[in-house]
């Protein structure tokens, strides 16, 4: 079996205010599957989309609880194609109400920092370049 796209469900506060961060960090939204319960922002076109839906939502699909952003369910990780990727991204997310939870970490052959958003989601942030890593 292949996967040809993912969807990641994750609940929010404000969907406006969560459409104006990832926006303002460079993503573009799928208006056809976004309204004011939720945004569905393309993280890589015709593969992989984060579903930001208002709490409220989200629970409607769930019956179990929601986690309040106090704890870590889940950490997202996420490639870019380059170091000063990775630095822009948590800077400009650190700019617009996000925060950093680590300092960027660098194993030579990859590099990392992270940044929770404003909702508490917890983004691991990297570069890697597998033709630097180390041979056993």
């Amino acid at each position: 079996m292949e996967i040809n796209q993912i969807y990641v469900n994750l609940p929010v506060q404000d969907v406006q205010k969560t459409r104006e961060f990832w926006t303002k960090l460079g993503f573009s939204v799928n208006e056809q599957f976004s309204d004011d319960n939720a945004i569905c922002v393309i993280m890589k076109e015709n593969h992989i989309y984060t579903m930001f839906l208002k709490e409220e939502y989200f629970k409607t699909f769930t019956n179990r609880s929601v986690a309040k952003g106090e704890t870590t369910q889940t950490l997202l990780a996420i490639g870019v194609n380059s170091r000063e990727e990775v630095d822009g991204m948590v800077k400009t997310a650190v700019e617009n109400g996000g925060s950093t939870y680590s300092e960027p970490q660098d194993h030579g052959w990859m590099y990392q920092s992270a940044f929770s958003d404003l909702n508490g989601h917890q983004w691991e942030v990297m570069f890697a370049d597998p033709s630097q890593f180390p041979a056993e």
